[in-house]
């Protein structure tokens, strides 16, 4: 792969700089400044969907015939670089990065022109049923049963962990079709409309008090065999496509803004002491290693999107960039902690999501300034949000299992 920018290049990389700075608001920049978890609030995500949907720039890795912006390799990763550095608020990857694509490899024509436009248009949002309270990691183990009834099938069951399932008005299903066989064989991919009857929400509320994930009930749900992905009982393959995409994230350049912001911080308060702790060489030392650490995963990201870019599926190297860059977020928020100080301490629900579904008493402080530096008051639920880092789509021990039979052949 060759990483020289061309005059081009560096032209395109001055348009969305220059895009940014005319869309990019200070509530949007605010929003991805003091986003805990990977995904930013609905209402957020939905502005900048939609501004990035009338540049034509919401799904640049998708096909032109289908939305696509037809940029080469370098164009994509100069862009979402630039988004990183410019602390845009991310958008849920459920539709764009998830389904979309999954459509695009295995759905029908009639899924594609109905769903692709739906989803770049926003009217379409879109949450992720694969989890169930017994099957997490061991997901082939799901027990969410579709009974065939012609036509259609009757689904019954629940999936938990459902990422913003309180906004979605979609969701894409893996069900158990057949319980007689290996299990992996008897999964089938359905999409669901969750405004009908028989399915309902419960909020799971996290330990920040933030509203993000949820469990999805479903009660003799009818969906129209029209609404399977792939063929029925094939729903694995459809799934591990899937998961190729949810894992194969491009994580550097957001850890690198991550890394800065943190070095910053290190460099303009002294925490009370008198000194300031980028002074410290054992700290200093740790931010080197980390940036060392990015830079890795950037030059890994680089070949494997290179492979992408040549019309190769991610294979088993999406396993390998979901490790690396989860395990690598995870040491940025204790190195954020450690950089915090005392002014990680305070509980300050209210100023990361004002009107969110926190006590009414925390609600009336939203006003209020934040307790020590704005930088830090994600500090500590940054850490205990990415704690699922390691979890979410496949463990990373399931991930290294992958590499090592698929890469290694062990």
């Amino acid at each position: 792969m060759d990483l020289a920018l061309t005059k081009e290049h560096d032209a395109f990389r001055a348009e969305v700089r220059a895009f940014l700075a005319e869309n990019l608001d200070e509530d949007l920049k605010r929003a991805g400044r003091l986003g805990t978890s990977v995904y930013a609030d609905y209402d957020v995500t939905m502005r900048w969907h939609k501004i990035l949907h009338r540049k034509g720039w919401l799904v640049p890795s998708w096909p032109e015939e289908y939305g696509g912006t037809g940029w080469d390799l370098m164009r994509q990763y100069i862009f979402a670089s630039e988004l990183s550095k410019a602390g845009a608020p991310s958008l849920s990857p459920m539709g764009v990065g998830m389904i979309g694509p999954a459509l695009i490899g295995y759905g029908s024509q009639q899924q594609k022109e109905f769903y692709l436009p739906r989803i770049r248009s926003g009217e379409d949002f879109w949450c992720q049923g694969y989890s169930e309270p017994g099957s997490g990691s061991d997901l082939a183990s799901l027990q969410m049963k579709a009974e065939d009834k012609g036509d259609h099938f009757i689904c019954s069951g629940s999936k938990i962990w459902t990422t913003h399932a309180n906004y979605a008005n979609r969701i894409f299903c893996l069900v158990r079709t057949d319980g007689s066989t290996k299990p992996q064989e008897g999964i089938t991919f359905v999409l669901i409309d969750m405004d009908q009857p028989g399915v309902s929400v419960e909020p799971l509320l996290m330990l920040t008090g933030e509203h993000i994930q949820n469990q999805v009930f479903f009660d003799n749900v009818k969906v129209p065999k029209e609404n399977v992905v792939g063929e029925i009982h094939k729903g694995w393959t459809v799934a591990k496509y899937l998961l190729q995409f949810e894992r194969g994230n491009a994580y550097a350049p957001g850890l690198y803004a991550r890394l800065n912001r943190i070095r910053a911080g290190a460099a303009e308060e002294d925490q009370g002491t008198g000194a300031k702790l980028i002074d410290d060489p054992a700290f200093a030392a740790k931010l080197a290693e980390a940036e060392v650490q990015i830079a890795a995963l950037e030059f890994t990201e680089h070949r494997i999107l290179s492979s992408l870019a040549a019309g190769d599926p991610p294979g088993a190297e999406s396993s390998m960039l979901k490790t690396r860059g989860t395990e690598v977020s995870q040491h940025l928020t204790e190195l954020g902690i450690e950089a915090a100080g005392f002014y990680g301490m305070p509980f300050q629900p209210h100023y990361t999501a004002p009107g969110g579904p926190v006590p009414h008493a925390l609600q009336a402080e939203g006003n209020l300034p934040p307790v020590g530096p704005e930088r830090w008051v994600t500090a500590v639920p940054k850490y205990f949000n990415d704690r699922a880092g390691s979890i979410y789509a496949g463990s990373n021990e399931i991930q290294r299992n992958i590499m090592s039979k698929a890469v290694l052949g062990l």
